[in-house]
């Protein structure tokens, strides 16, 4: 007798990057209040890192064209370079009021990064510039947005003592984006960045271990995180639209201010 086959599992052969956030809970006020403050030390930390990322990117790129995988060197230290950007953007994100501390490996931190570094297709890596330029562009979009906005949310979080849950899943959720993001980028993962818009329930393999594992969004979450989309197109736009202007409007200057009476304005041709 004929039967089915079984069902498919829901995500058979791809296993994405993991973030894990705690459920958004009280947070002191005071440090909501200097947030930017506080954070100056570790964004020195992060930019020397990134700086340190960079070179390992470059040698660990040519190693996993030879290899098919990332030298065991550079995927520990990106492994670890990740999860680091990620806590201080979390942080920054006032997705988590744990104030992260300067080290790699801080398995009680509450934000957990999980990452299997592994076998990658050589052509992906041999393209991955390319490859990577829409999932830059969406995180790029998503970050903007939120940062239009970002004031509104401080003063939320500080009035309320608390991030409100439907603003915690779209600001996890663009968290989240930018860690799949970073991963794919620097190949610590061949799994491209996708679910932005959150996962359905049940859906993670391993079961629910944190609020973003898996990362169930309402529809006020998900109407959110389609503003950040906009309103970081539009700032895009905008900051592109102004720039041009002022360009235009320094080549207007330059040509017509030799006709004009009164010294020659500043310039190449003043010098």
């Amino acid at each position: 007798m004929w039967q089915a086959p079984p069902a498919a599992a829901p995500y058979p052969n791809e296993w994405l990057p993991a973030l894990d956030l705690p459920a958004p809970g009280p947070q002191n006020r005071l440090t909501v209040l200097f947030r930017l403050l506080l954070l100056i030390p570790q964004f020195i930390v992060v930019w020397v890192l990134t700086v340190v990322a960079f070179v390992v990117t470059v040698i660990g790129w040519f190693g996993a064209l030879v290899l098919g995988r990332l030298p065991v060197f550079a995927a520990d230290y990106l492994g670890a370079y990740v999860p680091y950007e990620t806590r201080v953007n979390a942080y920054l994100l006032m997705t988590t009021g744990s104030y992260p501390p300067f080290a790699f490996r801080v398995p009680d931190y509450p934000v957990q990064v999980g990452l299997r570094p592994g076998e990658l297709n050589r052509l992906a890596v041999l393209f991955r510039i390319v490859l990577v330029i829409p999932a830059a562009v969406v995180q790029g979009l998503l970050y903007a947005g939120w940062w239009v906005v970002g004031w509104i949310s401080w003063l939320v979080v500080l009035v309320l003592g608390r991030m409100p849950q439907p603003l915690f899943e779209a600001s996890a959720a663009v968290l989240r984006y930018r860690m799949r993001y970073m991963a794919y980028l620097l190949m610590l993962t061949s799994a491209y960045p996708k679910r932005l818009f959150g996962d359905e329930p049940g859906s993670e393999p391993e079961g629910t271990v944190s609020a973003t594992r898996p990362l169930v969004m309402s529809g006020a979450g998900r109407g959110l995180l389609v503003l950040f989309l906009v309103l970081g197109l539009a700032s895009g736009v905008t900051s592109s639209v102004t720039t041009t202007v002022t360009e235009d409007d320094d080549e207007v200057k330059n040509v017509t201010g030799p006709l004009l009476p009164g010294p020659l304005p500043p310039g190449p041709s003043s010098g």
